[in-house]
């Protein structure tokens, strides 16, 4: 098996309406998203496929969670947030978006936009539709990861 991987750099903000200390105070983080991609056999050009293709398919959706505030939108301060920053601010549904969340939703939105991009096949950097997303890390720190892989 073949393995890439491409890394994106988000400045994005989080609220942990659950946790008991700081986290539930808003902050933020210059967040690594890896995303890890696999396939059986090289394509035409000797590659799983060109790293741009990763930026191409899921690029402008994650630009959507750079310098942006995840919050639970059960969180009593989501409506003044959202009404104040409007698409800056992202809301998971009665959920804290702690990074091994946010690596969920990446890697479900990026896994569909990857289909999506091979079947389109019109592209000058072709995805073939036996490449498969594998998992998705996002990095909250530099020393402090979670990640999205799952079960098959």
């Amino acid at each position: 098996m073949y393995r890439i991987c491409k890394t994106i750099e988000i400045e994005s903000g989080h609220m942990l309406s659950k946790h008991p200390d700081k986290c539930r105070f808003p902050h933020g983080h210059t967040r690594k998203v890896e995303f890890v991609l696999e396939a059986a056999e090289l394509d035409a050009n000797d590659m799983v496929c060109d790293f741009k293709v990763i930026k191409e398919a899921v690029g402008s959706w994650l630009d959507t969670f750079d310098h942006a505030m995840c919050m639970n939108t059960a969180d009593p301060a989501y409506a003044d947030f959202k009404a104040r920053y409007g698409e800056r601010v992202i809301g998971f549904d009665n959920q804290d978006p702690t990074t091994e969340r946010i690596a969920r939703v990446v890697f479900d939105h990026a896994a569909s936009a990857l289909e999506a991009y091979a079947a389109r096949g019109d592209s000058r950097y072709p995805l073939d539709p036996g490449v498969r997303l594998t998992r998705v890390r996002v990095w909250e720190t530099t020393s402090s990861w979670a990640e999205y892989e799952p079960t098959h």
